[in-house]
This record gives structure tokens, C-alpha cells and sequence, in this order.
């Protein structure tokens, strides 16, 4: 981050001073981002090395927020996220499942290329509430909404006035942006979250608005033509 933004930034975090921010994290870049693949809750895919350079930069620009807990998502490619960020924000980091990533059912371990020959779009299925989606044993949108809606009460009445990083997966923020912003979903479709990014959502006498989706260091954008 240059000077001028970060001076901005940081008087941005001043300012809003008295309100607090719940701040989703995806994790960083996985074997299962480069190779295409679903791999939902299948466990043993971590970090690549990027992915790792990924969660050490996003966990210094953290750092301004004064987060006060970190709550994770037990898969491992989160929970590494986590303990990179926990560590240099000097805190430690709670499992809860109900952050944890999406139930494939039986597109678990399928590359994409291969869902989308045999079933078509069925991201946009899944965000559409499509039956084929359950009938494969793919947790419902509904559900990750659920879930997730449960840990942000649980955050709201625990941790008053003070900021809380949610480590998780892409669906699970887009749940949240959904509630928040009411999307349809082809909007959800289209809606990337980037790995070791920020969505960022601030809490004012009571009522959840977004402030930022996809916060990162500015280097990180293609700034190419």
C-alpha cells in the first residue's frame, strides 16, 4: 500500500471509530484454485506457496483494524490462513464450523470443466435454488445462508464494539453479501471473491451494511489494459 492510501485508510479507520466491522477473510490460493477442482470439504488441500505469500501480506494490512478475535473454518487451506494472520496480529484463532466450506455431495473432487459438460451451470443452479442441486447432495444455499447468519448473531452479541475476522470460503461470503444486498443469482454467479481477500462489513446500532468487497493490497490488482 502506498503512503497516501494508507494515510487515508488509516484515517478512514479512525473516523469510524465508534462503530464496529465484521470482517470476512477468504483464504488464500489453494492446489484446488489452480487445478480447477471442487474440492469442497476434502481434506489435505493446503496452501500453495503463493497462497501462503497471499495470507502473510493480507495479515499486515489486518493490522490497522485491531481485530480482537478470529474465528475459522476447519478446513485446512482456511485454517492455515488463520494461524498466518493470528500470528501477526499477536492473537490466537477459534475453529467453528459453521464457517466451514461448502458440501459438494457427489461433484466433490470433480474438475469444473467436467461438472459443467455433464450438469451445466451449477453455480448459478446452486444460487438459484435448483433442485438438481440437493438432489446431488449439494448443501443448499439456503443452508450456507443459515449457518453463516448464525455465527454473525453469535459475533453481534459476543463480542461487543470490538472488530472480528471471519476466516472461511468464497460461498459462504457470498451468503453474507446475498443477505446483505439481496442479489439475484446471476449477480451471485458473477460475483468472484478473491483469494486473501477482505469483504468487510460494519455494524451501527444494530443494522449490518457492506463497506468493501475484495480489499487487498493494491498490487495485487491487474492494473494491465
Amino acid at each position: 500500500m502506498t503512503k497516501v492510501w494508507q494515510c487515508y485508510y488509516y484515517l478512514y479507520l479512525k473516523m469510524e471509530n465508534a462503530l464496529r466491522f465484521i470482517i470476512f477473510l477468504r483464504h488464500g490460493q489453494a492446489i484446488n484454485n489452480t487445478e480447477r477442482l471442487l474440492a469442497g470439504r476434502t481434506p489435505g488441500v493446503s496452501l500453495t506457496p503463493k497462497g501462503v505469500e497471499q495470507a502473510e501480506q493480507i495479515a499486515k494490512f489486518l493490522k490497522p483494524f485491531n481485530i480482537s478475535a478470529i474465528y475459522s473454518s476447519p478446513i485446512e487451506r482456511a485454517e492455515k490462513t488463520a494461524a498466518i494472520v493470528a500470528k501477526h496480529n499477536s492473537l490466537e484463532y477459534k475453529i467453528d464450523e459453521r464457517l466451514i466450506e461448502l458440501d459438494m455431495g457427489k461433484f466433490t473432487g470433480m474438475e469444473y470443466d467436467a461438472i459443467f459438460e455433464k450438469h451445466g451451470n451449477v453455480f448459478f443452479k446452486f444460487y438459484d435454488g435448483e433442485l438438481e442441486i440437493a438432489h446431488n447432495g449439494v448443501e443448499t444455499f439456503v443452508q450456507v445462508k443459515n449457518r453463516v447468519l448464525s455465527i454473525v448473531d453469535h459475533i453481534l452479541k459476543e463480542h461487543n464494539d470490538e472488530n472480528v475476522l471471519l476466516v472461511t470460503h468464497m460461498d459462504p461470503i457470498k451468503a453474507m453479501i446475498s443477505t446483505i444486498m439481496n442479489l439475484d443469482a446471476n449477480s451471485m454467479f458473477e460475483l468472484i471473491i478473491e483469494n486473501a481477500s477482505l469483504t468487510v462489513f460494519k455494524e451501527h446500532q444494530g443494522k449490518l451494511s457492506l463497506s468493501a468487497i475484495n480489499v487487498m493490497d493494491a498490487e495485487r490488482f491487474d492494473l494491465t489494459i
